[in-house]
């Protein structure tokens, strides 16, 4: 028995990283999970791959977060997905963890690449949440990733830590307003995360990114997956609004 079975999942952008570690461990723990992509249908398939290998059940979610009609256009190819896969109509458990980043000096940052930061990051969890919530049982779980950059400065990234801020306060108000019907809403901060990212690939950088956190090493996604694996569980439905720092450390200073 599985602490998810019987349940549904949809996890954006988890094709890679941290959201295909959540969508891994979800299907482990039995939940029917929604793989949610932008563009890379072949690292989508990868992750279904492990889920199913590990005898779990999945399906690919294709839709561009950030365009006029993107909320439409992911729920209806998840909806048909649902309907294939003979998984009812009802969504347990919603995780926004795909999104950009900047990675740009403010001094560079245009209003052009403010507006695509806040599309994705931040305009899209929200109509999301909106939208799953006609979908949503009571008892539900609603988990949105958000940064350690919230918390501690970047400059190159002032923008992006903006739309994580912004899809905090989904947590905090949203977690308010759903009490009645037992959904949890909270957010889950990661520090620097291996996504896969060439940058992982040099000792020199890994070494130092390793020092900005309490244990000394970079996290795995997996580090981080198990974290938000946990609030989609029962165990975890006395949490709500909660600001979760899964940073391995970063931000004790």
């Amino acid at each position: 028995m599985g602490k998810l079975d019987n349940k549904t999942a949809l996890i954006t952008g988890a094709s890679r990283g941290i959201g295909r570690a959540v969508a891994e461990r979800m299907g482990r723990e039995g939940a029917l999970v929604a793989v949610h992509y932008a563009e890379n249908r072949d690292a989508a398939e990868q992750t279904i791959a492990t889920i199913t290998g590990a005898g779990g059940r999945a399906f690919p979610v294709q839709a561009e977060l950030g365009v006029p009609g993107d909320v439409d256009t992911l729920f209806e190819r998840f909806q048909a997905g649902l309907k294939e896969h003979g998984g009812g109509t009802e969504l347990h458990i919603v995780v926004n963890n795909a999104g950009v980043m900047g990675g740009v000096s403010p001094e560079e940052l245009t209003p052009e690449a403010f507006d695509r930061l806040v599309a994705v990051n931040a305009k899209a969890p929200l109509f999301i949440v909106q939208r799953a919530l006609t979908m949503m049982p009571d008892g539900g779980r609603i988990i949105n990733i958000s940064s350690g950059l919230t918390r501690f400065a970047n400059p190159q990234e002032v923008a992006y830590a903006m739309t994580k801020a912004a899809i905090e306060m989904i947590g905090l108000h949203y977690a308010r307003h759903l009490g009645s019907r037992r959904i949890t809403v909270n957010s889950v901060a990661p520090g620097i995360t291996n996504n896969g990212s060439p940058v992982f690939d040099i000792p020199e950088a890994v070494e130092q990114m390793s020092q900005l956190n309490a244990f000394g090493q970079v996290a795995d996604p997996t580090d981080v997956g198990d974290v938000v694996a946990f609030l989609a569980s029962d165990d975890a439905r006395w949490i709500t609004g909660a600001f979760i720092d899964a940073s391995g450390g970063t931000l004790l200073g």
